[in-house]
């Protein structure tokens, strides 16, 4: 195979309707005419927009026909273009954390954990009267050293980028500690597996943290810098660079902050589809044995 973005989603498509969707029963039930884009191709229709740097529906749709009619003759229409992706969050999910488990680097006892903001409003008005009231709120992002409203993202990667846990919270009622502890303890898909070593940041630290991810059932060790109360310990800064640049990855490059979530169902699917066009990028850079797993380079035209 090449590194082509109509061979990725080809691959991604097979993948989908031989082993993923078979796998979990995903696949459609009951009477009625079939839907004219199948599921599978709903979720590559939606890598490939990610991918190909269109954060509107309406523009990208206007272009699908251009860039990947020959892939998929059958398009969606405007109006199901919303309802349909936000059904299909449980699937691209799914989707994301199959193909996280056929990556090399899903096998290595090392994850790299970080939150970042996810805005969604930039005015009063808006964060009283979105339909994300509740779902966001008014966090401060101390490495921009900014507030913003909106979601809070944490991320458990590999040290090639693939995405093996993500949850989102209320950065005003949850903190970093808090929506760790919650990630790692109500959704077991999370977890990586024990005497996993963790390496983060400063917001993690604090009184029975270390024993948390140290405690029966997780078994995991956490690493991160000292603060200035305690003694130095040795931490590996490159590592912290390499969680900075995923995330660079997923902003810049995957549009993770022009989202255009207006609903928490839309919120979700709009950042899982993100997250599955990473993944599925470094699982097709993994079988053709590219030499950097998470360049997108050749995926982001046609």
């Amino acid at each position: 195979m090449i590194a082509d973005l109509d061979t990725l989603l080809t691959a991604l498509y097979v993948e989908l309707t031989d082993r993923i969707i078979p796998s979990l029963g995903l696949g459609r039930r009951g009477p009625g005419k079939p839907p004219e884009v199948s599921d599978a191709e709903l979720v590559c229709l939606a890598v490939a927009q990610v991918l190909l740097r269109f954060d509107d529906e309406r523009h990208w749709l206007r272009a699908a026909p251009r860039l990947v009619g020959g892939l998929f003759p059958r398009l969606l229409r405007q109006s199901e273009c919303n309802d349909r992706l936000k059904a299909a969050a449980p699937l691209m999910e799914a989707a994301l954390r199959w193909l996280a488990g056929c990556t090399p680097g899903s096998a290595e006892l090392l994850r790299l954990m970080d939150a970042t903001p996810i805005p969604c409003g930039q005015s009063v008005i808006t964060a009283r009267r979105s339909d994300l009231f509740g779902y966001a709120g008014y966090g401060y992002c101390p490495s921009h050293s900014r507030w913003y409203w909106g979601s809070k993202l944490m991320l458990i990667c590999t040290c090639d980028g693939t995405v093996t846990g993500f949850c989102l919270a209320n950065p005003k009622l949850t903190g970093e500690r808090e929506q760790a502890r919650a990630m790692l303890t109500d959704q077991p898909a999370n977890r990586p597996a024990p005497g996993t070593a963790v390496v983060t940041d400063k917001g993690l630290s604090g009184e029975g943290t270390e024993e948390f991810f140290a405690s029966p059932g997780l078994e995991l060790t956490l690493i991160r810098p000292a603060r200035k109360d305690e003694e130095p310990r040795h931490f590996p800064n490159w590592l912290r660079q390499r969680v900075e640049a995923i995330i660079w990855t997923l902003k810049n490059q995957l549009g993770l902050e022009r989202h255009g979530g207006r609903v928490p169902a839309g919120l979700w699917a709009r950042i899982i589809q993100r997250l599955l066009a990473l993944n599925a990028a470094i699982w097709h850079n993994s079988m053709i044995a590219a030499p950097v797993k998470r360049s997108l380079i050749a995926y982001d035209h046609c």
